[in-house]
């Protein structure tokens, strides 16, 4: 290899381990890795920063913009409620769910569909007494399985799309992925319908009304000096039978007292450690002689007129990695977090030391205008009322649905490009008010946007340096005798293992030059490769990280580690089975 080819990789490898490890945002990681390429003079300042002027960053925001105002429609509930009666069996159930969702995420995107419905049927299992396990992640798969139906169903087929134009190849059109990606996402949906039932794991959310069923949420209260409560007994107290809540630990000083027996006396300044519901443990605000242990966060709380809400922290989150004192979370996000539930996972010590992981859930005290803060920030993948009250929506028209609905088919018949009609379709929708400018500017994921512009750069710098080439030709190398089908196997079997463990954009721009290098060393159509890719970027189906959506249902669905495995692999297998297949059936190799 040259030189230049050895630092892209060693940049690249650098940047792989930054993303694997969590150690910065994805957008920050790719322009990082770019900026460093351009100051070697691996890549000019045109290849470096062509994305910025390349259509799919620009198409991409636009779409988040008519998806944040399709958003704000209502009526989810009464959508949820009709689909789902009380009684109705799970089977029944997602497939009177699932087909609605996987066809909507074809033309919209994803996040905000889960976004959406995950409260509502966390909402409509606490009404029903029913678990939700058996529905979040089927909904966030067949979210997934949607968006590869069509060009604008995800960011990979638009950067891929991006990529080939670039290089000086035609645009995809609307529907060019459609042959492949809709029988793919059937048998994917197909195998979710059959499977789902029976490997997925009764499991409970934070808001589950019964108490065998319940995730554990973590509350410290300190005994008041001189309350109601100092020299009580834990009995007399009230401290017992609390419904739903339960004592676990006691606190004097350097001792530890566990467990905690009916007689103990109770001493000023004891802390005290109580598990339970998020809606039980809530309540404990409200006793007499107890604070909580983060009391200095709630000046200024109103508690009459405020409210609790969930949220769960997305892997691009600043708060990962940082405690909630480091983070200044009460006068950055006007909030006080209350309790904090990991999974799987008992959390120790003080809330405020406690560092904050990805996929972490959050019991946050706030005003009522914090879901609309921040419902479209980084920083919380999903917000949810812990509360069974119905959610203020901004509006109940249709007219974004119907505006969306005309640029997908100005798009699909080709009256105008998809940025054109993506473009029209937002001064439409900013010119009738359905979406403020600041509610645009927050609708538009602003990492999403940077990793497709800076991914450009990436894959300039991989072709010019020749290292995609010398990838190529070690694939060749090893599988070019068992002839194209074989290789592609090989490459989507790459993709769809990378894509866990970095963005699912980033696994796309990393591997199409190499595929495209393999597709001319081997003989085969460079486009069809490309496409096989885009496509298998998108299917993050076995762990909770490799996908936005599986975040956000992750602690809501109260799902382990290994529950997406059980489900995904067998899905992951149909894509890298199926992609190849059914591009060599479509498109010949």
């Amino acid at each position: 290899m040259t030189t230049d080819a050895w630092v892209t990789l060693a940049v690249l490898t650098i940047m792989l381990a930054a993303l694997v490890r969590s150690l910065m945002p994805p957008a920050l990681a790719i322009l990082g890795a770019v900026v460093v390429l351009f100051l070697v003079d691996v890549i000019d300042a045109t290849e470096a920063f062509a994305g910025f002027s390349n259509p799919a960053p620009l198409t991409i925001a636009a779409l988040y913009i008519l998806a944040g105002a399709a958003a704000r429609t209502s009526g989810v509930r009464r959508l949820v409620d009709r689909l789902l009666p009380g009684d109705i069996p799970i089977r029944r159930a997602l497939l009177r769910l699932l087909p609605p969702v996987l066809f909507s995420s074809a033309v919209l995107n994803n996040t905000p569909i889960v976004a959406l419905l995950a409260p509502e049927l966390v909402s409509w299992g606490k009404r029903r007494g029913r678990a939700v396990s058996s529905l979040l992640m089927p909904v966030s798969f067949a979210a997934i399985l949607g968006g590869v139906v069509t060009l604008i169903g995800t960011s990979t087929t638009l950067v891929i799309s991006g990529l080939l134009q670039e290089t000086g190849n035609e645009p995809l059109s609307f529907f060019e992925v459609t042959p492949i990606g809709l029988p793919l996402a059937l048998a994917g949906l197909a195998a979710v319908l059959v499977l789902a039932p029976s490997v997925l794991p009764t499991r409970t959310s934070a808001l589950d009304i019964s108490s065998e069923a319940m995730r554990e949420f973590v509350i410290d209260m300190n005994v008041d000096i001189g309350g109601p409560l100092d020299g009580v007994t834990v009995e007399r107290g009230g401290l017992r039978n609390l419904a739903g809540v339960f004592l676990v630990q006691v606190h004097r000083g350097d001792t530890l007292i566990e467990p905690v027996g009916p007689d103990l006396v109770l001493d000023g300044g004891d802390r005290l450690r109580f598990v339970g519901r998020a809606d039980d443990v809530l309540d404990l605000h409200a006793m007499g002689g107890l604070t909580s242990t983060e009391s200095d966060q709630f000046s200024g709380f109103d508690l009459s007129r405020s409210a609790f809400v969930e949220v769960v922290v997305g892997n691009t989150s600043p708060l990962v990695g940082r405690t909630l004192k480091q983070a200044r979370f009460r006068s950055t996000y006007q909030g006080a977090v209350v309790a904090i539930h990991r999974a799987g996972h008992r959390i120790h010590g003080k809330l405020g030391d406690v560092p904050v992981r990805t996929a972490d859930t959050l019991i946050v005290l706030s005003d009522s205008g914090f879901k609309e803060r921040w419902r479209d920030r980084r920083d919380f993948l999903l917000i949810a009322e812990v509360s069974d009250s119905p959610p203020a929506n901004p509006t109940s028209s249709l007219v974004p649905v119907l505006i969306l609905s005309v640029v997908v088919i100005l798009a699909a018949t080709g009256v105008l490009t998809i940025l054109k009609a993506a473009m029209l379709g937002v001064l439409v929708v900013l010119g009738l008010r359905l979406i403020t400018v600041a509610q645009a500017r927050d609708s538009i994921d602003l990492d999403v946007v940077l990793v497709v512009a800076g991914g450009f750069g990436l894959a300039a710098a991989m072709t010019n340096s020749g290292l995609a080439d010398s990838a190529a030709r070690t694939v060749d190398r090893y599988l070019g005798s068992f002839g194209p089908l074989t290789v592609l196997i090989g490459l989507v079997a790459l993709t769809v293992l990378l894509t866990e463990v970095v963005s699912n954009t980033a696994a796309a721009v990393m591997v199409y030059p190499v595929a495209v290098s393999t597709a001319l060393a081997v003989g085969a159509d460079p486009r069809s490769f490309a496409i096989a890719i885009a496509i298998a970027a998108s299917a993050s189906f076995l762990t909770p990280v490799g996908y936005q959506t599986n975040t956000m249902v992750y602690g809501p669905g109260g799902y382990r580690y290994g529950d997406y495995a059980r489900l995904g692999a067998p899905i992951a297998a149909i894509v890298v089975a199926g992609v190849p297949v059914l591009t060599a059936v479509t498109r010949g190799l």
